[in-house]
C-alpha cells in the first residue's frame, strides 16, 4: 500500500510541476524568453524608446499649454484687480 501512495504522490507532484512550468512559460516570463531567443528584444526596446519619446513630446506640449494658461490667469487677475481699484478711486 505504501509503495502505491508513493507512486501516486510522485505522479501528482510531477504533473503539478509540469503544469506550473507550462503556466510560467506561457505568461510574460515565457514571452520575454521567447523574444530573447528569437532576437526580437531589440525591436521591443526600440518600440518602448519610440513610445517614451512620443510621451516626452506630449509632456512638453502640455507644459507649454500650462505656461500659457498661467500667463492668461495672471493677466486676468491683474485686470480684475485694476477693475476693483478704479471704482473706488
Amino acid at each position: 500500500m505504501i509503495p502505491l501512495f508513493g507512486m501516486v504522490t510522485g505522479t501528482v507532484m510531477t504533473a503539478l510541476f509540469i503544469i506550473g512550468g507550462v503556466m510560467v512559460f506561457r505568461g510574460p516570463v515565457g514571452q520575454a524568453i521567447a523574444r530573447r531567443i528569437q532576437g526580437r528584444h531589440g525591436e521591443v526596446e526600440q518600440e518602448l524608446l519610440t513610445e517614451v519619446h512620443a510621451l516626452r513630446e506630449q509632456v512638453q506640449a502640455l507644459e507649454h499649454q500650462v505656461g500659457e494658461l498661467d500667463e492668461r490667469l495672471d493677466f486676468s487677475e491683474r485686470l480684475l484687480a485694476q477693475a476693483r481699484q478704479e471704482p473706488g478711486a
